[in-house]
């Protein structure tokens, strides 16, 4: 008698290797996914909180201080680092010395997550010209 596996036994091991794969793999790549869009969602909102930070403790008194880009937010402190050459932020600083008001737009030009499920996981994200946006104003209140 010999030992050893038979070919129908390797093929019948094969089979249910390749079913278990089947269906691993495109629950791993929802995962992913999933994790990309929270880490967009999540460096968008710390953005956001880094910026009325920077404009409430600093309170900017002329258009000057105002000039900002996420590199600022990092050295001055409000920002740990910089979340990547994807997300850009833009003030337009035009009503700040007659209104008291500035608004800030910040964006993410990456294309590797889905911008539906990133509006589901912060809602205060909208799509502007195919680009997850979040637009902010903040007032003078000093």
């Amino acid at each position: 008698m010999r030992k050893g596996f038979t070919l129908i036994e390797l093929l019948i091991v094969l089979a249910v290797m390749a079913a278990l794969m089947a269906i691993a793999t495109p629950i791993a790549l929802n995962a992913v996914a999933r994790a990309n869009v929270m880490r967009v969602a999540s460096n968008m909102r710390n953005i956001k909180s880094a910026i009325e930070s920077y404009v409430s403790i600093e309170r900017p008194s002329d258009t000057s201080g105002l000039d900002l880009d996420i590199d600022d937010l990092v050295d001055s402190g409000y920002l740990s680092a910089n979340p990547g050459n994807e997300y850009e932020m833009k003030v337009d600083n035009a009503n700040w010395a007659t209104k008291g008001e500035v608004i800030v737009t910040i964006s993410y030009t990456g294309n590797d997550v889905d911008t539906t499920k990133l509006q589901e996981a912060y809602p205060d994200v909208k799509i502007v010209n195919n680009t997850p946006t979040i637009t902010l104003t903040l007032r003078k209140w000093w």
